[in-house]
Formats: C-alpha cells, sequence, structure tokens
C-alpha cells in the first residue's frame, strides 16, 4: 500500500459534474489499496473572479482581506469534493490550509512555506478516512492569519503535503496527458514525455511552461519528492519528474533513460523590456541601476549592455509586466543622479527557450537554434544561456511561429497533434 497525494487544479474541478470525476478517480485509488490525500484548487475561474469582484469594491484591497476572500475558493471546492466521495459510500474529511499544519511567512499574496505540522491528516488517514486538503493557502504563526501562496500556490501544497508526509508520489493532474516537448496549444505536434529531471523542469517551468509551476518543482527537488504529472480526463500514464538519483518508475517496463539532447521548447509572453539608454559608461553605473530596479521589486530576467562608442552605453533589461511600470517609475526618478539620457518600455516582445540537459555534452545545440531562426526570417533582440538552457527575446508576434520552426529543427513533432482535455492548461 502506498501513500499518494494528488492534486487537482482548477478546470478538473470547474463544476458539479468535473467534481464528481476527480471524486470517482480517488475513490479508485482509494480502492486499489493506497491511503490518499488531495489538494484541491478553486472551482474553473473562480479565485479571477473573486479578483475582480474585489477590484470593483476596493481600487487597492487591503492585502490581508483579499487573502481572506481568495482563500474562500478552495474552501468550497475542498467540501464539494467531501461530500462526493462521501456520496459514494467512502469517508473523506477536509482540511483548510491552517488545520493542515501549513505553516507560512506573513507575506500576503504570496506567502512561502516555512514548515508542515500535517497532524490532524496523520489521524484521519490512521482512522481510514480520504484527506482533502484546500490549496493555495496556509497560516502564519506570529500574525494568526490566513496566508495564500500565490499562482500555483496549489502544485507547491501538494508537493509540501508529499514531503511531510514521505508520501510515495505526487501526482499534479491538470488538462493535459503530461509533459509536453512543447505548450501544445501553441506547437499541435509536441509530443508527450515519459519521463523529465527536475532541473529541466525547473528551467522549463521557470521560462514560461504552465503546466507545472516553478516554486513546486523547487520544492519537490529540494525535499526529494517523485513528481508525476497526469490528465484528470483520461487514465493515460503521465510524465514523470525526477530528482537527482530517481528512478524512472517504468525503467523495468523499458523506458529509455537516455537524456535528450533538448527536452523542450518554452514561450513566454510575460515579459517586457527596458532600455536604459546613454548611460555614463563608468565603473558602478549598472549597479546603480540595478539596486533601483531591485528597490521597485521587480524581477529582472535578461540584460545585454552594448559596447560603449561614445563614453555612454545602453543597458537593456526584460522583467515581468506587472513589474516594469514600477522599475519605470524608480528609474526615472533617480534619472539625474545616475545621469542617463532616457527609458524605453516594450511590451511587445516574446521569450523562446530551448532546455535540455543533453546541452552539457553535445556540440552545435545553439547553432541548430539560430540557423532554424535565420531561415524563418525571424530577428533575435537578446540572448541568454545556462548551463543546459539557450534563451532568446524576439517581437512578440513571432514568437509562435519561432517555437514551430525551432521545435521542428530540433526534431521533436510527433506524428500526430496532442490532445488537449478542457483548454486553460491547469
Amino acid at each position: 500500500m502506498a501513500l499518494i497525494v494528488q492534486k487537482y487544479g482548477g478546470s478538473s474541478v470547474a463544476n458539479a459534474e468535473s467534481i464528481k470525476r476527480v471524486a470517482k478517480r480517488i475513490v479508485d485509488t482509494r480502492r486499489a489499496g493506497h491511503d490518499v490525500v488531495v489538494a484541491v484548487s478553486a472551482m474553473g475561474d473562480t479565485t479571477d473572479e473573486l479578483l475582480d469582484l474585489a477590484n470593483e469594491v476596493a481600487p487597492i484591497p487591503a492585502p490581508r482581506e483579499l487573502d481572506m476572500l481568495l482563500s474562500s475558493g478552495e474552501r468550497i471546492s475542498m467540501a464539494l469534493l467531501a461530500m462526493a466521495i462521501h456520496s459514494m459510500g467512502f469517508e473523506a474529511r477536509s482540511f483548510t490550509g491552517s488545520q493542515a499544519g501549513m505553516i507560512t511567512d506573513s507575506q500576503h499574496g504570496a506567502a512561502r512555506i516555512v514548515d508542515v505540522t500535517p497532524v490532524r491528516l496523520r489521524e484521519a488517514l490512521d482512522e481510514g478516512a480520504i484527506v482533502i486538503v484546500a490549496g493555495f493557502q496556509g497560516f502564519n504563526r506570529d500574525t494568526r492569519d490566513i496566508t495564500t501562496l500565490g499562482r500555483g500556490g496549489s502544485d507547491t501544497t501538494a508537493v509540501a503535503l508529499a514531503a511531510a508526509l514521505d508520501a510515495d508520489v505526487c501526482e499534479i493532474y491538470s488538462d493535459v496527458d503530461g509533459i509536453f516537448t512543447a505548450d501544445p496549444r501553441v506547437i499541435p505536434r509536441a509530443q508527450k514525455l515519459d519521463h523529465i529531471s527536475s532541473e529541466e523542469m525547473l528551467e522549463l517551468a521557470a521560462n514560461g511552461a504552465k503546466v507545472l509551476y516553478i516554486r513546486a518543482v523547487e520544492y519537490a527537488r529540494r525535499h526529494g519528492v517523485l513528481i508525476h504529472a497526469r490528465s484528470t480526463f483520461s487514465s493515460s500514464e503521465g510524465t514523470y519528474v525526477l530528482g537527482e538519483g530517481m528512478k524512472n518508475p517504468r525503467e523495468a517496463e523499458g523506458a529509455d533513460m537516455e537524456e535528450p539532447i533538448v527536452a523542450g521548447v518554452a514561450t513566454d509572453f510575460s515579459q517586457a523590456k527596458i532600455t536604459v539608454a546613454g548611460v555614463p559608461d563608468v565603473p558602478g553605473k549598472a549597479a546603480e541601476i540595478f539596486k533601483i530596479v531591485a528597490k521597485s521589486g521587480a524581477n529582472v530576467d535578461m540584460i545585454v549592455q552594448n559596447v560603449s562608442a561614445t563614453g555612454r552605453t545602453d543597458i537593456s533589461f526584460t522583467v515581468p509586466k506587472a513589474d516594469a511600470a514600477g522599475a519605470l517609475k524608480a528609474l526615472a526618478g533617480e534619472q539625474t543622479e545616475v545621469g542617463f539620457q532616457n527609458l524605453v518600455h516594450d511590451d511587445q516582445i516574446g521569450k523562446l527557450s530551448v532546455v535540455g540537459a543533453g546541452m552539457r555534452t553535445h556540440s552545435g545545440v545553439s547553432a541548430v537554434l539560430f540557423e532554424a531562426l535565420s531561415a524563418g526570417g525571424i530577428n533575435i533582440e537578446m540572448i541568454s544561456t545556462s548551463e543546459i538552457r539557450i534563451s532568446v527575446v524576439l517581437r512578440g508576434d513571432d514568437l509562435a511561429e519561432a517555437a514551430r520552426t525551432v521545435h521542428t529543427a530540433y526534431g521533436l513533432d510527433g506524428e500526430s497533434d496532442a490532445t488537449i482535455h478542457a483548454g486553460t492548461g491547469r
């Protein structure tokens, strides 16, 4: 008998019929002899609808009260799911994040888990119950307030529960059959992967892949949790995310453990580019600029500095679109002190990333990327690399076509279109 943690996203529990379908899958797992703990998201677009409602009643909702509001979505889901399981003749108990022992820091809207004390969950499991936990939320001991974990928080909840309970596997359910070589909504011929390393999954998640959230993958890697990404809408095997030293559970069935050169292609429309033009080319100016940006709360991704020819240089960098306004305002306020000439903001960009552990040992990977883009007449504005990733910034209008071209160039296209069971990726 195994202990299995399952997570179901909003599209998986979007309505009553969906909740009953999820309940049946959970019950089937219990019938197979396994203990089951479930982390569940809010139904469908509930979180977005609650955010819209909050913004209608208050231009800037109080963070504490916003967390109280948003955490209600998962509480609705957990109670309905427990009711559905009860109607099938099985004992189920639902718990809020605080009841489940999800202890966080005090940062409303983006809290981080600092401890998990699942005492009540253990008791329920020992008594033969299926455990349902509201994802996305926790409790801060100092303020005694409810907190939420931010986007993807239910994934992180599930992984944290799996680590604390020493679960055999954490199954993350969404509306696609696993992890693909690209987003099948952008590249229909994307192929499902049998397995992927947590290192590769971290890079893909950080660069736009939405099927798993980066904080959940980071937590799993740090705590040795085996993730199995699957679809709520089919019984097909999904994709295992393997941490260091982990064995693919399907290896005995003949799974090929040879690392591919390229595991996947990720696309990201969420970035904006800021260019600080006419910066005095003297030591310390870049430090001044990025200290100002850091104080604004913006998270910098890619950076390019032009060669100086006149004693002045341009520094371009990318940030999330939501952070751009704050960064621009902070820089404009320090223009005289820093001595740059002007600022340029561009939110019509897209980022394309190619990820693969095989890059470490194979030459020519970057050449394939640049040749494919050149053949497609697609211009590159910025380039960034790591050991297992190459990222380029392009015009946003070119991103989808560039992704399809590059995916084909690396031989990643499948023979038929991927199946998408719903429509959101979650």
